[in-house]
Parts: C-alpha cells; sequence; structure tokens
C-alpha cells in the first residue's frame, strides 16, 4: 500500500485536492480494487465498471494474462530506450501488422502522442513528395483527438481550444458523414484526413461506411492521406480487432492507444510502407515508446483478443446489451436511437444526463455522459450476461426514479 493507507476516502481527497492539479471534474470516490467487470472503492463498495478507464480496460481488471505479462517482465527488464532494439516492441509490431493493413509501426505512450506522431508523418510525407504548399489537414467537426497542441487543433470542439491561441495553422474542420461538406472542403493542399470511425467522446456517433468509402476516393483523387483515430475504438472495442474492418476501407494511417496496453500506458501509430519511409531517424521520437513492459503487456492483450471465437462472444453479448438498452429506450421514450458498434454505445437522452450517471453511480454502476445528452457505455469485453443483465436493471431502476 501507499503512504495514504489507513486514511478514509475523504481524507484521500481532500489531500488530493491540495497537491493535485485541477485538470479533471473527479468524482467523490477513490477506487482501489479490481477484478473482471467489477472494482471496489477504499470504502469496499462495488462497482460494475461499464466505463473501463475510458475503454482502457478492455478485457477487465486484472486479467491473468496482463498480470503475468507484468510480473514475467517486471523481473527481467522494465526500459532500455529505442537506441537498442526491443524483442518485445518487435513481436508487438508484428502481431500489428499481420493482423491490419499496415506495414510498419510506431510506439509511443498515448493516444494524444499517436495522433502527434500521425500529423507530423502525414505533414512530413506531403513535404517529401509534393513540396511545401501541401500542409493543410482536415478533421471532423465534434471530433476528439488528443490534448497536445496540434491534437487539440485537430479536435473539431471548440470548447477544448479555448484560451491556447494562437493554434497551429493549416486546419480545418467538415462534418462527419457529409460527402458533400468534405468535398468542400478537401484541394491540392490537403495533406491527410482525420476521421474517428466512431467519434467517442463526441457522443458515440459513427461514420457511414459511405462516407468513408468517399474520403478514401477523394484522399486518393488529391493525393491527400486517409488517417483513423482508432484510440478509443480500436482493439477489439466494436467487436472486430479494429473498427475500420466493418466498413471495408483501408486509411493510410491508423493511430491507436487505450485497449492496447489493458491499463499500461502505449500508444501506437501504423503505417503502409510508402508513407512510414518518409520519417528517418531523428524526425521523431518517444523514450518511453514501446518500452519491454508496455509492449509485453500488449503483445498478451493481442494474444487473447486474437484467440479463437473471441470475437464471435463479444459481438453476441455486445448486442445482448443493444437490445437491453434499446428495450429500455423505448420503454422510457428517450427519443434517438442507440447508437455505436459492439461494446462502444450510445443512448441518446434530451435530458437529465448527468443525473442520471450520479444515480447509476449510487447504485454500483459506472457509465459516464458525452455532450450532456449521450450516456455512453464502454463495457469490458469480456462482460457476462449476468452482468449486463445487473448493469440493465440498475439503468432501469434509475430511470424510473429520474425519467419524466
Amino acid at each position: 500500500m501507499t503512504q495514504l493507507e489507513g486514511l478514509s476516502m475523504e481524507e484521500i481527497i481532500e489531500q488530493g485536492k491540495n497537491v493535485v492539479m485541477n485538470t479533471y471534474g473527479r468524482l467523490p470516490m477513490t477506487m482501489v480494487k479490481g477484478e473482471g467487470a467489477w472494482v471496489w472503492d477504499t470504502e469496499g463498495k462495488r462497482y460494475l465498471d461499464f466505463l473501463t478507464g475510458l475503454a482502457v480496460n478492455s478485457l477487465g481488471h486484472s486479467h491473468p494474462a496482463i498480470v503475468k505479462a507484468i510480473q514475467e517482465q517486471a523481473q527481467e527488464i522494465l526500459h532500455t530506450s529505442n537506441l537498442y532494439w526491443i524483442p518485445n516492441q518487435v513481436a508487438l509490431a508484428e502481431r500489428l501488422v499481420k493482423h491490419s493493413f499496415a506495414d510498419k509501426v510506431f510506439f509511443c505512450n498515448s493516444g494524444a502522442e499517436a495522433n502527434e506522431a500521425a500529423f507530423k508523418l502525414a505533414r512530413k510525407y506531403a513535404k517529401k513528395m509534393y513540396g511545401s504548399p501541401k500542409y493543410e489537414v482536415l478533421s471532423m467537426e465534434n471530433s476528439f483527438h488528443g490534448r497536445t497542441l496540434a491534437t487539440l487543433t485537430l479536435t473539431g470542439q471548440t470548447k477544448y481550444q479555448e484560451g491556447y491561441d494562437p493554434l497551429p495553422v493549416g486546419l480545418s474542420y467538415t462534418a462527419l458523414n457529409d460527402v458533400e461538406g468534405l468535398k468542400a472542403k478537401i484541394s491540392e493542399k490537403t495533406a491527410a484526413v482525420f476521421i474517428e470511425p466512431i467519434q467517442g467522446e463526441g457522443g458515440v456517433i459513427p461514420a457511414t461506411s459511405e462516407f468513408l468509402q468517399k474520403a478514401r476516393a477523394l484522399c486518393d483523387q488529391y493525393g491527400a492521406l486517409l488517417v483513423f483515430d482508432e484510440v478509443q475504438c480500436g482493439v477489439g472495442r466494436t467487436g472486430k480487432l479494429f473498427a475500420y474492418e466493418w466498413s471495408g476501407v483501408t486509411p493510410d494511417i491508423m493511430t491507436l492507444a487505450k485497449a492496447l496496453g489493458g491499463g499500461v500506458p502505449i500508444g501506437a501509430m501504423l503505417a503502409t510502407d510508402k508513407v512510414a519511409a518518409a520519417f528517418q531517424p531523428g524526425d521523431h521520437a518517444s523514450t518511453f515508446g514501446g518500452n519491454p513492459l508496455a509492449t509485453a503487456v500488449g503483445c498478451a492483450v493481442l494474444d487473447v483478443m486474437l484467440a479463437e471465437g473471441f470475437f464471435a462472444g463479444v459481438q453476441e453479448r455486445a448486442n445482448y446489451l443493444r437490445q437491453g438498452l434499446e428495450q429500455l429506450a423505448r420503454k422510457y421514450q428517450t427519443g434517438d436511437p442507440v447508437r455505436g458498434q459492439g461494446f462502444i454505445l450510445g443512448w441518446p437522452v434530451a435530458k437529465f444526463g448527468p443525473e442520471l450517471v450520479e444515480s447509476c453511480r449510487q447504485k454500483g454502476l459506472l457509465i459516464n455522459c458525452v455532450g450532456g445528452k449521450t450516456l455512453r457505455f464502454l463495457p469490458p469485453l469480456l462482460a457476462e450476461k449476468a452482468e449486463i443483465d445487473e448493469a440493465l436493471n440498475i439503468l432501469d431502476d434509475v430511470f424510473s426514479e429520474i425519467w419524466k
């Protein structure tokens, strides 16, 4: 335990307010243990975790394969730096390349870093192939790509950008699924188009296959790179290893993080050989990126997910959850239909979003609300039907009390 052992939850929170920067609107709880789909706070209360650290703990908490990988790697070596070859990094890159469109992988520590790397690679590639006029980057309104200055600018939500002017130049936005809007914005100056196959922070809004197909064709027409941000929706979340697989559209670059490390920080940028060749030694780097520990865990995560029958089970249980949510949405007449794919689901509610989330928490279910009006569900991919039933029962109780 830490030096805070023996303190109450309230005491820990008060000490935290004194020493931790106020960058989150934190809930009044302190989680200290997790197992499978469940977490416990310092007071011993148990919660059903259908948020999974914002799509990070996709195999649940304390999965045996992840625990084993961490223990075994910690006894060997934790870090060396990328001045040397790292066998686990090579092994994880091989798995990612084998099961995706990509030929090369760059490792970092987070989704923001992966998107920053993709932004830099896209501009470097455009400079190398076409010269200086081709530097503009187009992303989607309502998107979210990270908190660095460049990825903040990529993010198509002004609320995240306030107070950080001047922002990097050359970025603009168009609406997701608006083909005509995309046609109007893309040009010979466009170096890349960034798209989340499912906008997570934007309200769990999927890109249509038609839109992704047209984006691919327009990028090919104008010599722009198509970049898919699968930081939240990738690595099994949709019921396939990668969300782009549902559309049949392949990008030039893809970014990953969150679930890839099962709780250990890791990010990855994947690209084709042609595009990846624009990076040479010294162009980009990450001190901790792809270190022995993070990539050992990444290998363990993929070994679990790539086992026979894994994704069939995910799709079956995700459909079970979706059907349950749809039944509740009809029962309480909440308006727009449930949306998403696999175990990234959004339930639009016209009112009471934060109140519904808080009441769920008090009854032992962890979810959140994005945009103030969409309940977001990110359960463990291994959530059992009995646990899904418990979540649905809590939701039913909460709506019966609050929804009017």
